[in-house]
């Protein structure tokens, strides 16, 4: 691995906007640099162990070291993870989020759990290529193929429900994916140096490690701070739907359908991380449930990188200044945003909210188990398409295009879902009669986590613009946009977020 090199640049530090190469990646773990965390993972041939770029242990000598780009490589290397750093409870790489390469898109797949329901060849169906093409592409880029990236995840996934709960040994290898308990133990042993009794004993001794309650499961979702939490709490309040969602008490909750069943998750920022309290209906949701809300959150951005580059905009440094690693909110579900984005064109904020509120109360599914003012999940396209008539309201041309897109995704002729294209995603979008470039972009931002993308004719886009001594002619500012890449999304929550300050003056 001496030629490793990463396509993802360094965060601004003191060690510059250069491509990762070996020798940079040593120097950050010299330097204990926690904003690699995530980016790669250090092996070191000695003791052959894998560890975080900011392991507290002595720095191993260069000549011992080698760099891998994923956990799945280090593992395939034969090494195991650090017991003392756990290398995989870091932030993700946010190289994920600028990739659209099939590379990028897999891992997104790949996090979400796809190998463990579909196996390789649903992978491989949904990205449009071969499972021979596939696993050449993710061994040559990532150093492991689709099978080791998997198992690299449900090792995680086991880690977490040993630590933070007291379902048994068996039910937990069955809910992290593993085909069965020997395999389960196996693999436990191989990456951890330790078996699953002994991790649960070590997390107990851990005075920071909340205590399983039953049907909860209660971990950390890390992030690269600063992390502009008010921001994302205040974005997602003014569009939460009630018995979807919440946000109170300097949290944001939410029902969540995932594959295997229905779910609650309450998050709270914390200094770090952020905690999450999930409620699973099967616990073989915990992988997709970290992997959806990680994106909604966005957690594994580089808030560095993106403030460094907007902040070089007069326009845009004041706003950078007062607001420190700003997110871009994303989706834990592709179809759902679909629909509430359509339902929100030209309309305003609050009006898209009550439109989908009357959606949800009358088509949504109740929970068997409420969790506090959680109590329904959003609608499935099929209900919509089958009964949206009854309970839409407004032009008929957007009540059309809800039906006849609830429809496509309950038909399967749509699909809306991480492992595709930013491109062929919004042009599919627009194939349908009544939507836009705005609303394909906007799904696009929100369901991939799309970096590069402004809505330049976003009216608060423009009025908050304009506040910014920006040009508010979405072509001019559009224009200007093009300096802010490959970040334009982040700079357009900017811009969001002047305008509507702007807005609650006047209503104020």
């Amino acid at each position: 691995m001496s030629d490793f090199r990463r396509p993802y640049r360094v965060p601004a530090g003191s060690i510059g906007d250069v491509l990762v190469d070996t020798e940079h990646a040593y120097r950050a773990v010299a330097a204990r640099d926690t904003r690699f965390d995530g980016c790669f993972v250090t092996a070191v041939r000695t003791t052959g162990i894998y560890c975080r770029p900011s392991c507290p242990a002595v720095t191993p000598k260069r000549r011992n070291v080698e760099f891998f780009p994923t956990a799945a490589a280090a593992q395939s290397a034969g090494y195991r993870a650090c017991r003392r750093c756990l290398p995989d409870a870091v932030p993700g790489s946010p190289e994920w989020n600028l990739r659209a390469d099939l590379a990028g898109r897999a891992m997104r797949l790949i996090a979400d759990g796809l190998v463990e329901r579909e196996g390789v060849p649903g992978l491989a169906r949904r990205l449009g290529y071969s499972e021979r093409h596939l696993t050449r592409v993710l061994t040559q880029e990532l150093g492991a193929g689709p099978l080791a990236l998997a198992r690299a995840h449900r090792a995680q996934a086991a880690r977490v429900l040993v630590e933070t709960t007291d379902l048994s040994f068996a039910d937990i290898a069955f809910a992290a994916g593993f085909a069965s308990v020997r395999q389960f133990n196996d693999t436990i042993r191989e990456v951890y140096a330790a078996n699953p009794s002994e991790l649960r004993a070590a997390a107990r001794r851990r005075a920071d490690q909340p205590a399983p309650a039953a049907g909860r499961i209660t971990l950390r979702l890390p992030y690269r701070p600063p992390l502009d939490a008010e921001g994302l709490l205040t974005f997602l309040a003014a569009r939460a739907v009630p018995g979807v969602e919440e946000v109170a008490d300097g949290g944001y909750a939410r029902t969540l359908r995932l594959p295997h069943g229905a779910a609650t998750a309450r998050l709270i920022p914390r200094d770090g991380h952020v905690q999450a309290t999930l409620h699973l209906a099967d616990q073989r949701d915990l992988g997709a449930a970290v992997a959806r809300l990680r994106r909604l959150l966005d957690l594994d951005a580089d808030p560095c990188a993106v403030d460094e580059l907007l902040a070089a905009d007069p326009a845009l440094a004041g706003s950078v200044a007062a607001t420190p690693g700003i997110r871009l909110p994303g989706s834990v579900d592709g179809a759902e945003t679909v629909l509430r984005a359509v339902l929100g064109q030209q309309v305003s904020v609050a009006a898209a909210r009550t439109a989908a509120a009357a959606l949800v109360a009358a088509l949504g599914d109740q929970l068997t188990t409420p969790d506090g003012g959680l109590t329904t999940l959003f609608p499935t396209p099929a209900a919509v398409a089958e009964r949206g008539a009854e309970v839409l309201t407004g032009p008929v041309r957007r009540i059309r295009t809800v039906l006849e897109v609830s429809a496509a995704l309950a038909q399967g002729g749509l699909q809306v879902h991480v492992g595709r294209t930013a491109e062929d995603l919004a042009a599919e979008l627009e194939t349908f009669p009544g939507i836009g470039p705005w609303t394909a972009q906007y799904v696009v931002m929100r369901v991939l986590g799309a970096p590069d993308v402004l809505l330049a004719s976003d009216a608060a886009m423009r009025r908050g613009g304009t506040a910014l001594g920006l040009p508010g002619d979405p072509h001019r500012l559009a224009d200007r946009g093009r300096t802010w890449r490959p970040w334009r999304s982040y700079a357009g929550m900017h811009l969001w977020r002047a305008g509507t300050k702007i807005n609650a003056r006047r209503t104020a």
